[in-house]
């Protein structure tokens, strides 16, 4: 995986002060995104273990409240496994900061796989993408459409994006959306 940019702190991808990892590589290509220096997935700078070390140290300190992971496209195919891999690692050293997830792919699309259906092909990609999602607090879903644009609206860019509480989602098997 590559990435194009670390905020060691953020304001704006999440509620309080936090840090943002934006991966590199989109297959959405919104028009008029807000990062379209982030689609090509060969661009950004290369995420090592050094690196992903260093992201962690700087989420570890102890005014940060929250982890925002987007892109590109955090759920891409190409991203699955190092996004997987850190959603781990934060969970296991900092399991009380809220993890925010920015991605094209929709609440519905993320749930729709079911383990023992036919979707072979899809299996390993839909099962990565629910390992991630899971270990996540704040999911902001759906492509940022252009047409839809909202400067008012917080958290995100177009209102067909819904802020949606995972671990609440999750419990009582509907979409709960997150409240401030």
């Amino acid at each position: 995986m590559n990435y194009a940019q670390i905020r060691s702190l953020d304001l704006s991808n999440g509620e309080g002060i936090g840090v943002a990892l934006f991966v590199q590589g989109c297959h959405f290509h919104c028009p008029n995104c807000f990062n379209p220096e982030t689609w090509d997935f060969n661009g950004g700078k290369e995420w090592t273990e050094e690196v992903k070390n260093k992201f962690l140290e700087l989420a570890n300190r102890p005014y940060i409240k929250r982890i925002s992971i987007l892109g590109g496209e955090p759920l891409a195919e190409e991203n699955l496994d190092d996004v997987l891999d850190l959603v781990n690692r934060i969970r296991l050293s900092s399991p009380k900061k809220s993890v925010w997830l920015y991605t094209g792919f929709t609440y519905e699309e993320i749930m729709k796989y079911e383990y023992g259906t036919s979707y072979i092909n899809n299996v390993n990609c839909e099962a990565l993408r629910q390992a991630i999602f899971c270990q996540c607090d704040v999911l902001v879903d759906g492509k940022y459409i252009d047409s839809k644009r909202d400067l008012t609206l917080q958290y995100r860019g177009s209102d067909n994006q819904r802020l949606i509480d995972i671990q609440r989602s999750l419990q009582k098997g509907e979409i709960v959306l997150w409240q401030v």
